[in-house]
């Protein structure tokens, strides 16, 4: 795929890129990343938070940002193969009435479609609590822990199809000591995770060119 520009134009300080943010728990990243946009000439901006829960603790948060926030759960009365599309569904008709540029996954626990991934791919980025492509899943730091690994970390990837498999945008490296409770690891991942997802967003809505041939 070689070096490529992930959005279609760059942000401006009043032209701003258009973000969404997708979220299933504390939204402790989502605020890190809406603090950051206070800062004088952000080139980016959210204008709508969405989670799958309706008890995500991350709404008080755009709440108090004063952000749009949609609770979008999914329908269990449906078919189970039906499920993901007519939620996702639900999802598009948001992001196309707020007219959405990136999709930002903050801790959002749904696997996303292949068909969702491929209208907006490039356009959708995740961060994920590991060394990718080691430690992929949904409890990253207790498989961190297991193993007896003395580095951790956090990685900013392209979403695809896959369980956190897309390209690579940037990593950061996190000691684990020994003894670390998963509690410890967590806080200590956490830190390095709100100072590189912002940092990345800024590469990306200034047109930045990333190599996605990983």
């Amino acid at each position: 795929m070689g070096e490529i520009q992930l959005l279609s134009r760059m942000g401006q300080s009043s032209n701003p890129i258009r973000i969404a943010v997708f979220f299933s728990g504390s939204g402790t990243g989502m605020n890190a990343l809406l603090n950051h946009q206070k800062k004088d000439g952000c080139i980016h901006t959210t204008v709508l938070c969405i989670t799958d829960r309706e008890n995500a603790g991350g709404i008080e948060y755009a709440k108090e940002h004063d952000v749009p926030i949609i609770i979008e759960t999914v329908d269990s009365n449906l078919p189970k193969e039906d499920r993901r599309l007519e939620h996702e569904h639900r999802i598009e008709e948001h992001i196309k009435k707020f007219e959405i540029e990136l999709i930002v996954l903050s801790g959002y626990m749904r696997l996303l479609s292949s068909e969702f991934v491929e209208r907006h791919f490039s356009r959708i980025i995740n961060i994920h609590p590991s060394l990718l492509p080691a430690f992929p899943g949904k409890d990253a730091h207790s498989d961190v822990l297991k193993s007896g690994v003395r580095v951790s970390g956090c990685t900013v990837h392209v979403v695809d199809a896959g369980m956190d498999t897309g390209p690579i945008l940037a990593q950061r490296r996190v000691p684990v000591f020994k003894g670390d409770t998963r509690h410890q690891l967590v806080k200590r991942v956490q830190i390095e995770e709100h100072r590189l997802y912002p940092e990345i967003i800024d590469l990306i809505c200034s047109g930045h060119r990333f190599d996605l041939e990983n």
